[in-house]
């Protein structure tokens, strides 16, 4: 007679084989992945004479782009308008301006182009426009002081100085001086 074959039958007989079968499970797919990754990162590539690899290939694709050549024959540059306006000596917070203040509007279209133009042009968060006598109207009843006060301590969104803490008080002053000048 034939002999029959068992189709549940184990190829694995012996603890040896299932030992030999197990390391083999875990060498061969460990042994190919290195393998692959030598033939892929491992090449003429990797080589230790590449020229590509030297530093001074390395440092030529690190340079920076362009280089800021400055020419020490030229005159320094003079300091900007806000560095002269912060420099203006500073009130007493609270008490009103000086006459002289009052009257150098033109001292207070710089401070307001730096710092209030962003929300006084537009009317950001219900700031009063620039020469807009209807918004302004209510405002001016309460009284310069109190403008004054409002633009240095802030009021609502605004912030204190506008936002420009380096701003003297007699800065912020002329600025309201010279938008309530537009509006008068």
């Amino acid at each position: 007679m034939a002999e029959q074959h068992d189709e549940h039958a184990s190829l694995i007989k012996t603890p040896q084989q299932l030992i030999i079968v197990v390391v083999l499970a875990f060498a061969v797919p460990i042994a190919v992945i290195v393998i692959l990754t030598q033939l892929i990162i491992g090449g003429a590539g990797m080589s230790k004479g590449n020229p590509a690899l030297s530093e001074e290939a390395i440092a030529q694709r690190l340079k920076p782009v362009g280089e800021v050549a400055v020419d020490p024959t030229q005159p320094k540059p003079a300091p900007s308008a806000a560095v002269a306006v912060a420099a203006a000596p500073a009130a007493i917070p609270g008490a009103p301006p000086p006459a002289a203040a009052r009257a150098d509007a033109g001292k207070g279209k710089p401070v307001y182009d730096s710092a209030c133009m962003a929300c006084h042009t537009a009317g950001v968060a219900g700031a009063p426009k620039l020469g807009d006598k209807a918004a302004w109207a209510p405002r001016l009843k309460t009284g310069t002081n109190t403008l004054y006060t409002s633009a240095l301590k802030g009021k609502n969104a605004m912030p204190p100085k506008g936002g420009n803490l380096s701003l003297s008080d007699a800065d912020v002053r002329a600025a309201v001086d010279y938008m309530v000048g537009l509006v008068k």
